[in-house]
Order: C-alpha cells, then structure tokens, then sequence
C-alpha cells in the first residue's frame, strides 16, 4: 500500500511540475512568435512600398519618354507634309 501512496504521491508532483512551468513556455513562444510575425508583416510591408515607389518612377519615365517619342514623330510628319507640299509646288 505504501508503495502504491508513493507512486501516487510522485505521479501527482510530477504532472504538477509540468504542468506549472507550460503556460510560462507557452505564452512566451506565442507572444515572440506574435512578434516576430509582426516585424515580418512590416519588412513587408516597407519592400511593397518601395517596389511600388521604383514601379511608379519607372512608369513616370516611361511615359516622358513616351511623350517625347510622339513629339518627335508629330515633328517630322509635319517636316514630311512641308516637304511633300514643296515637292507639289516644284513639279507645277
């Protein structure tokens, strides 16, 4: 009978032990896992938003270019139609 008591007794403290020391654990681990999942969301976040800057820059770029290409080719039609008009008033 005692040795069943004991048992008893030790499987009791035991449980007790783990059981004290788990909540600490695991708060802790869900409260660092929380935070580094924030700080990860933020790097995000801080990478999204300069892409999108770079993105807007470069299509800023693109359509200046863009616009001085179409000036350039509304420039040398209006050149062309002036010559095609000279070479119209030549030939009469």
């Amino acid at each position: 009978m005692k040795k069943i008591a004991v048992s008893l007794v030790l499987a009791a403290s035991l449980g007790l032990a783990a059981c004290s020391g788990a909540e600490e654990a695991t708060t802790e681990a869900t409260t660092e896992a929380t935070t580094e999942a924030a700080d990860a969301a933020v790097e995000g976040a801080e990478v999204a938003t300069d892409a999108a800057a770079a993105t807007e820059a470069a299509a800023t770029d693109a359509a200046a270019t863009a616009t001085d290409a179409a000036a350039t080719a509304t420039g040398a039609a209006a050149e062309a139609g002036a010559a095609a008009d000279a070479a119209k008033e030549a030939a009469k």
